[in-house]
Formats: structure tokens, C-alpha cells, sequence
């Protein structure tokens, strides 16, 4: 928990949010060029606002979305108050950077990736505040070598904050991200932390700008690898099929998403998220021995991947 001695810097934060969002989205036009981000400036009616990138139909995202949002209200949301109940209803500043990517070619993993801080009662005598955030891979088709790469950097982002600090969040993600209704991971997990304050402000600040830079580190290699590789209406309806997935953890179970309805965000950026395409089926299971079956036997469990070294 923060403390009155602990002295923030929002400012400080905020500029690092928005330069992120720069170099994130610099980084995925690289691999698509010349498809570019579409740029959506909005503002929040309890006050701040954000701007929402979205680059859609390139030959190697089908969309992607990178969100930055700076928003302020009265009454923090339940989303955020359910551990500290005690904050209900005080008011609030929040703000992060929150990008989902869906590629087109199955062979690319989808991911996600959001860094955020939150401020209770600013100007009190000791006002509450907090990091969170982290990313995740969310494979069709697994690869180990992309496996241990995602969190080899996964690793780098936490190297100099404590030795125990990758395998803490990674657990954190693994439990995170998985859907309870399904009994499955959604993915191959990666970093996931919250209500993080211990250690103060700039400790804090400094490990949060490290898994920020980390990602593009750990995605942008995957896509220049698995872009180019052949597929067919099998590998494509395996996606969207998988797509669903993806789409029942956010609606359900995402905290982001519940935080940003709540406290009255852009439905638009918050949902940008949500795949173009995808698809249902009834009680469909792949067939033994084939790359789909493997997603699920090989990679949808937790897993050390770093002993895959």
C-alpha cells in the first residue's frame, strides 16, 4: 500500500504512456507497411480523455488496437474496489496504455499488452495509488521456440527487480488469464500484476516503463517470423473459432473492460479489443494428432517454458 510519503509524479507517467503508444504503434507499421493507425482524440465526460489507434484490414493485422486514456471521475469504479472496499465510491485518476492485436495470418499469435496507474483521493494528505499490467501471447499455433522467446523477454522485463519476480507474475498470469467456464488457459500467458506499490513510486514507475519496453522486444519478432506463412480455410476457421475464446474472457472475466464500462468510458476504445472475426461451434473438439489438438495438449496449460532452454 502507498504512503503519504510516497511523492508521484503524473506527469511523468503520462508522458510515458503517450511516448509508448508512439513507438508501439511506429513499431507494428513497420511490419505492415504502408497500412497505417487511424488516430480517434476523445474526451471523458467526468473529465480527460484519451486517443485510440486503430490500424484495420493490413495484409498482417487484421486489427489492432493501441489505446492510451487519461480519465478522471468521482467514484472509483467496483471493478477496482472489490480488494479495497474501503475506496468505493472516492474519487479517482486513472491512466495506461492498452493495445490488443489480431493478425490475420493464423500463424501469428494474437497478443495483448496494457500498462496502467491509478490515483485515489489526489489531493488528500495521503493519497492511495497503484501500477498494474503486464502482456500475454495468445497462440493458434504453437511454436516452442516462440514459447520460450515470449518469455525469455518476459524474464527481461523483470531482471533487476528481485529473483523472484518473473515466476511470481507469470504465475499471476496463468491464474489471470483463464476461463474458468472453459477449464482452460486462454493462452500462453506472460506477465500480469496489479495493485502494485511496495517499494514506492519510482521503484514502481521504473519496473512499469520495463514491461512496457520489453514488448515490443517480445511480439515484433514473432510477426516478422509467422507472417509470411502459407494457410488455408482449415488454419482460418481454427482461428476464428479460437477468436471466440478470446472474445468470452473479455466480456466475462476481463477487469479492464468491467473498470472502463463502469466508470463510464468510451464504449469504442473499450471494446476495441473485441476480434473483427470470429466463430462458435457446437461442441467442437479437434481431432487427436493434429496441430490443433496440440494447441491444447502442449500449450494451453501452464507450463515452464524458460526450462525449455
Amino acid at each position: 500500500m502507498s504512503t503519504a510519503n510516497d511523492t508521484i509524479d503524473v506527469a511523468a507517467v503520462a508522458d510515458y504512456f503517450t511516448e509508448l503508444q508512439d513507438r508501439i504503434c511506429s513499431a507494428l507499421q513497420a511490419e505492415d507497411s504502408p497500412h497505417r493507425f487511424e488516430q480517434d482524440d476523445w474526451t471523458h465526460g467526468a473529465g480527460g480523455g484519451g486517443r485510440t489507434r486503430v490500424l484495420r484490414n493490413g495484409q498482417v493485422f487484421e486489427q489492432a488496437g493501441v489505446n492510451f486514456s487519461h480519465v478522471r471521475g468521482q467514484r472509483l469504479p467496483e471493478a477496482a474496489t472489490q480488494r479495497r472496499p474501503e475506496l468505493r465510491n472516492r474519487p479517482f485518476q486513472a491512466m495506461g496504455v492498452s493495445l490488443v492485436v489480431h493478425p490475420l495470418n493464423p500463424y501469428v499469435p494474437t497478443t495483448h499488452m496494457n500498462v496502467r496507474f491509478l490515483v485515489v483521493d489526489e489531493t488528500s494528505a495521503a493519497p492511495v495509488w497503484w501500477f498494474g499490467g503486464g502482456f500475454d501471447l495468445t497462440p493458434y499455433y504453437g511454436y516452442v521456440e516462440d514459447a520460450v522467446a515470449w518469455h525469455r523477454a518476459a524474464r527481461a522485463a523483470c531482471a533487476g527487480f528481485g529473483d523472484t519476480v518473473y515466476e511470481k507474475y507469470k504465475r499471476c498470469c496463468d491464474e489471470y488469464f483463464y476461463l474458468r467456464h472453459r477449464e482452460e488457459c486462454r493462452g500462453i500467458g506472460g506477465l500480469f500484476y496489479d495493485d502494485l506499490s511496495e517499494g514506492g513510486f519510482d521503484r514502481c514507475f521504473e519496473f512499469t516503463c520495463s514491461v512496457g519496453d520489453q514488448f515490443i522486444p517480445a511480439y515484433q519478432p514473432l510477426v516478422a517470423r509467422r507472417k509470411a506463412t502459407p494457410y488455408g480455410d482449415r488454419e482460418r476457421e481454427f482461428q476464428l473459432y479460437r477468436r471466440g475464446r478470446y472474445v468470452e474472457f473479455n466480456l466475462i472475466y476481463d477487469r479492464g473492460t468491467l473498470f472502463g464500462l463502469q466508470s463510464g468510458g468510451r464504449t469504442e476504445s473499450i471494446l476495441m479489443s473485441l476480434p473483427p472475426h470470429a466463430a462458435w461451434r457446437y461442441h467442437w473438439a479437434p481431432e487427436p494428432g493434429t496441430p490443433e489438438a496440440d494447441l491444447y495438449t502442449q500449450f494451453l496449460k501452464p507450463r515452464d517454458w524458460l526450462a525449455e532452454e
